[in-house]
């Protein structure tokens, strides 16, 4: 007899969680899957907060997952640079409040922890734009690769204590619905405001020069769902990196959609969008998550910004919309 797949989604209803949701939604596997999203502060799903451990406890007891896909955390890194101690204690302290709950109540759940690729920091540098893989040192650069660091490292450390974990490191990933607090859809918001004549031709940015590697969020939510669903002994105790391998530099991604806007805009750098301690190139080598999940990037890179672009101009467009009613609600 196959068991129900019960899966249980910390943070479901942030940009990646409501795309995990879309994708175990499209799977039918054997014996059937139950899927319970949760979330801080969220409207649908259950509301938790992971920094209370007993809260997390009875959800675990009230659920019995046989996967957890752990996404709650303060995910842009100007947030967790706000708001450093929140951003360790949902970080670091809620991950090892769902790990524990997990070890203590359902020891035969799977763990399976979005980590990050900023974890790396300063391994970037002396990779001198060469891949990453998973043996590179961790040695964060922001308050937000630091938690997410430490909290890869703590999960790692609890697979020796019969955690089944799996802790996956994405690279940059983006698509439709990510926040304007990301580089590529702050560019796509800009230029769909463009497109509807809301602001002058004009696109006001950070550094254009430096590389990264980019996915699809489409791409990155298969390989938790497949972690969670798949039979992939070899992967507990083990650290992932989910990568293109092909560094794009930030420039590129900006000429690219304003080509598909098919405008003329005009660039100008803001010296406040500028950070500090930038890594020049960030990439990676996913060759362990084909070896061991036979996951690689399938989406093309242009379609995901075609899409992230489309998204954003259906935005704007209900913005308008909306303000529209409401400038002839207040006139009637």
């Amino acid at each position: 007899m196959v068991l129900e797949n019960r899966i249980l989604i910390t943070g479901a209803n942030g940009f990646v969680g409501t795309w995990l949701q879309r994708e175990l939604a499209a799977r039918t596997p054997a014996g059937g899957l139950s899927v319970f999203p949760v979330g801080y502060g969220s409207a649908t799903g259950r509301r938790m907060d992971i920094t209370d451990y007993h809260e997390i406890a009875e959800l675990i007891r009230e659920t019995r997952p046989t996967a957890i896909i752990h996404l709650a955390a303060v995910a842009a890194p100007n947030d967790a640079r706000r708001a450093y101690r929140r951003a360790w204690d949902i970080n670091v302290t809620g991950t090892l409040n769902v790990a524990q709950a997990v070890m203590e109540i359902a020891p035969h759940a799977r763990f399976i922890f979005a980590g990050s690729s900023d974890a790396y920091g300063e391994s970037f540098i002396e990779a001198g734009g060469e891949p990453v893989t998973e043996k590179a040192a961790l040695k964060p650069l922001s308050v937000y690769g630091a938690t997410k660091a430490a909290a890869d490292i703590l999960v790692g450390q609890l697979a020796s204590e019969g955690l089944k974990s799996i802790r996956f490191r994405p690279f940059n990933h983006t698509g439709p619905g990510q926040s304007d607090a990301y580089v590529v859809p702050a560019f796509a918001r800009q230029v769909a405001e463009i497109s509807a004549s809301l602001k002058s031709p004009l696109l006001e940015v950070g550094n254009l020069l430096a590389q990264r590697d980019f996915m699809d969020v489409r791409d990155v939510v298969r390989a938790y769902a497949d972690a969670a669903l798949a039979d992939v002994p070899d992967a507990f105790g083990r650290a992932f990196n989910l990568a293109s391998g092909k560094p794009r530099q930030i420039h590129a991604i900006l000429d690219a959609l304003v080509q598909m806007s098919g405008l003329k805009i005009d660039i100008r750098v803001d010296p406040e969008r500028l950070r500090g301690s930038e890594v020049a190139v960030a990439t990676g080598d996913a060759g362990a998550a084909l070896d061991v999940f036979g996951w690689k990037p399938e989406i093309a890179f242009e379609t995901t910004l075609a899409d992230v672009l489309d998204d954003w101009k259906q935005r704007v467009e209900a913005d308008q919309r909306a303000g529209t009613r409401q400038r002839a609600g207040s006139a009637s």
